[in-house]
């Protein structure tokens, strides 16, 4: 079959990453691990920042992992990722590598808290200095391990316990941050992707582990108890995210936009904002500016998007 897995032959692949995890009901870690672990036979060393993933997959003495996997802090995630591939190359280079030459790929994974904020530094010094490392930001909007605090890939208007909506505060009144395109602009290959858009996902992951240098996926991770949902409602909302645009998926290879999916019809940010819990604040008289806010704001993004993609 070769190092490129066939979509056919999926379901048949061995499963890294496997069942008896503490992850909540209706969470997207253990969909987007699936995938990802099996787009590529090359050998996987996992690299793991602090958060719900590590804690929830690495209670002593247990583990859900079937690879090599190494637990570091929540800032170090790139720099540890960066250290054994350097130490990889290092004996590669004397001939002391069990198994001789055998190529193996460093994945790092870190939730939006490890990689928009506490992480971001060395993060962007394994991106810049070009080590040969794929980086997975699960991107479920906020410090979901630690309290459910504000990150800052928390979108505009939700209601989190650092920024909770009341008579005082309507919520977090920043924009997400685009760690996405904070990433392209290392010169690197960056793509957003979604659990609800497997396909997309799994062709993605493919690329980025194929790829000889640096790589970093951001994929969208429903959580329930953050989002405040049912936890059987996270793949439908994690798709309607897509098609109202909030969370577009696209990639940025040598420096060049595509946009990998256009939504069929349109639909309207409402139907995101509605059905979670951490948005239920927007819908009370008097708070309608957020939405409009939101709105406006969605649909601005999607056209400078549009148009980074024909520059």
């Amino acid at each position: 079959m070769g190092v490129r897995a066939r979509l056919k032959d999926l379901a048949g692949l061995e499963d890294k990453f496997v069942s008896g995890h503490g992850l909540c009901p209706g969470c997207g870690i253990p969909i987007m691990l699936r995938l990802v672990l099996r787009a590529t036979e090359y050998p996987i060393v996992a690299v793991n920042a602090t958060g719900c993933l590590e804690v929830c997959s690495s209670g002593f003495p247990y583990t859900a992992w079937k690879i090599p996997w190494m637990h570091n802090a929540f800032e170090n995630a790139g720099a540890t990722a960066a250290g054994i591939e350097a130490a990889y190359k290092a004996l590669k280079r004397r001939g002391k590598l069990p198994g001789g030459d055998k190529k193996i790929k460093i994945v790092a994974f870190g939730g939006d808290g490890g990689t928009y904020d506490i992480g971001l530094q060395s993060l962007s010094g394994a991106m810049e200095r070009g080590h040969d490392i794929v980086y997975i930001c699960y991107d479920n909007q906020s410090y979901a391990n630690t309290g459910g605090q504000r990150s800052g890939a928390t979108p505009f208007g939700a209601s989190a316990t650092t920024s909770p909506a009341g008579t005082k505060l309507p919520g977090k009144l920043q924009w997400r941050k685009n760690l996405t395109e904070i990433m392209a602009a290392h010169g690197i290959y960056a793509a957003q992707a979604s659990v609800s858009h497997w396909k997309d996902l799994f062709m993605k992951a493919q690329k980025a582990l194929e790829i000889d240098g640096p790589a970093f996926l951001n994929v969208l991770i429903p959580c329930p108890t953050e989002w405040k949902t049912k936890p059987e409602d996270g793949v439908r909302l994690a798709k309607i995210a897509v098609d109202s645009k909030v969370w577009p998926l696209y990639e940025v290879e040598n420096g060049k936009y595509k946009i990998n999916y256009y939504p069929k019809k349109e639909v309207d940010v409402v139907e995101w904002l509605k059905p979670q819990g951490r948005f239920a604040h927007m819908f009370k008289p008097g708070n309608e500016w957020m939405i409009e806010e939101y709105r406006r704001r969605v649909n601005e993004e999607w056209e400078r998007l549009v148009r980074l993609t024909k520059a």
